[in-house]
Protein backbone atom coordinates (compact mmCIF):
# COMPACT_ATOMS: atom_id res chain seq x y z
CA UNK A 1 0.00 0.00 0.00
CA UNK A 2 1.36 3.32 -1.03
CA UNK A 3 0.08 6.85 -0.79
CA UNK A 4 -0.71 7.23 -4.52
CA UNK A 5 -2.93 4.14 -4.49
CA UNK A 6 -4.76 5.27 -1.32
CA UNK A 7 -5.09 8.95 -2.20
CA UNK A 8 -8.53 8.76 -3.91
CA UNK A 9 -9.98 6.88 -0.95
CA UNK A 10 -8.54 9.39 1.51
CA UNK A 11 -9.94 12.31 -0.47
CA UNK A 12 -13.40 10.72 -0.52
CA UNK A 13 -13.22 10.10 3.22
CA UNK A 14 -12.07 13.68 3.91
CA UNK A 15 -14.88 15.14 1.81
CA UNK A 16 -17.47 13.15 3.73
CA UNK A 17 -18.71 11.46 0.62
CA UNK A 18 -19.84 7.94 0.11
CA UNK A 19 -18.01 5.55 2.39
CA UNK A 20 -17.55 8.03 5.22
CA UNK A 21 -17.92 6.75 8.75
CA UNK A 22 -20.87 8.98 9.71
CA UNK A 23 -23.51 6.54 10.89
CA UNK A 24 -26.86 8.13 11.77
CA UNK A 25 -26.95 6.43 15.16
CA UNK A 26 -23.75 8.19 16.28
CA UNK A 27 -25.36 11.35 17.60
CA UNK A 28 -22.70 13.63 19.10
CA UNK A 29 -24.88 14.71 22.03
CA UNK A 30 -25.64 11.11 22.98
CA UNK A 31 -22.03 10.03 22.62
CA UNK A 32 -20.77 12.97 24.67
CA UNK A 33 -23.49 12.55 27.27
CA UNK A 34 -22.70 8.86 27.64
CA UNK A 35 -19.01 9.59 28.04
CA UNK A 36 -19.75 12.27 30.64
CA UNK A 37 -22.02 9.91 32.56
CA UNK A 38 -19.36 7.18 32.53
CA UNK A 39 -16.69 9.60 33.79
CA UNK A 40 -18.95 10.92 36.54
CA UNK A 41 -19.68 7.34 37.61
CA UNK A 42 -15.96 6.58 37.77
CA UNK A 43 -15.39 9.77 39.77
CA UNK A 44 -18.11 8.80 42.24
CA UNK A 45 -16.63 5.29 42.66
CA UNK A 46 -13.14 6.74 43.21
CA UNK A 47 -14.44 9.22 45.78
CA UNK A 48 -16.31 6.51 47.65
CA UNK A 49 -13.12 4.43 47.96
CA UNK A 50 -11.16 7.44 49.26
CA UNK A 51 -13.78 8.51 51.80
CA UNK A 52 -12.27 6.48 54.67
CA UNK A 53 -8.89 8.28 54.50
Amino acid sequence: MSLPSNAPNLVTLAEGGEGALNHPSLEPILTGGGALLALLLLLWITMSFNRDR
